[in-house]
């Protein structure tokens, strides 16, 4: 049961106080791009929450074997990338292999969604934050959550963004961006920082 509670916590944790693209900005650019349309929205969170998923279990095998090290920060990415991209391989095989209509439809925006910085984010997120192997497996699954928050987010603001009445300067990307700040102030009060506190 406490297992179940550390994979729900670092999950709600990762979704709403340490959201990769509302609080760090990670990600930023593919989610805007994957905010586009709605088939994108889902499948790019699914693929990100994937592979963080997927991920996380090895980032701590990796932590738990090599974190006493001293030079182990600085083999870490090499570590997590490596990590990433077979999994991406292996993934991308068995999809070909075994499902070959869903591989051409897949093959045109998977890596864009595995090959990130909330992806690589996630696993240094893990790193920082997670005590054991289920804190990881809920910061994977969390940012995979989050991503489809935030994508949701901006896919449901983009029509009224897009309107006549934003100023021709401000449309497209500019609101979008201003948007995005916007949502990110309103999640940093879910981490309880206080004027008094600055």
């Amino acid at each position: 049961m406490e297992a179940f509670l550390n994979v729900i916590s670092a999950a709600l944790a990762s979704i709403f106080v340490q959201n990769m693209v509302l609080e760090r900005a990670l990600g930023a650019n593919v989610l805007l791009y994957a905010s586009r349309k709605k088939e994108h929205v889902i499948g790019f969170a699914a693929a990100i929450a994937y592979t963080t998923t997927i991920s996380a279990p090895f980032a701590w095998l990796f932590d738990t074997i090599f974190g006493g090290y001293a030079n182990y920060r600085i083999i870490m990415p090499l570590l997590y990338v490596l990590t990433i991209a077979l999994i991406y391989i292996l993934t991308l095989v068995v999809i070909w292999r075994f499902f070959p209509k869903f591989f051409k439809s897949l093959r045109r925006y998977v890596h864009l969604s595995v090959f990130n910085c909330s992806v690589i984010g996630a696993l240094f997120l893990c790193s920082q934050q997670g005590k054991d192997i289920f804190a990881y497996l809920g910061y994977g699954v969390g940012t995979g959550l989050g991503f489809l928050v935030a994508a949701y987010l901006l896919y449901a603001a983009s029509a009224r963004l897009n309107s006549p009445l934003i100023p021709a300067a401000f449309r497209g990307y500019p609101i979008m961006i201003v948007y995005v700040g916007i949502l990110s102030l309103a999640l940093y009060a879910f981490t309880g920082y206080s004027t008094s506190a600055l």
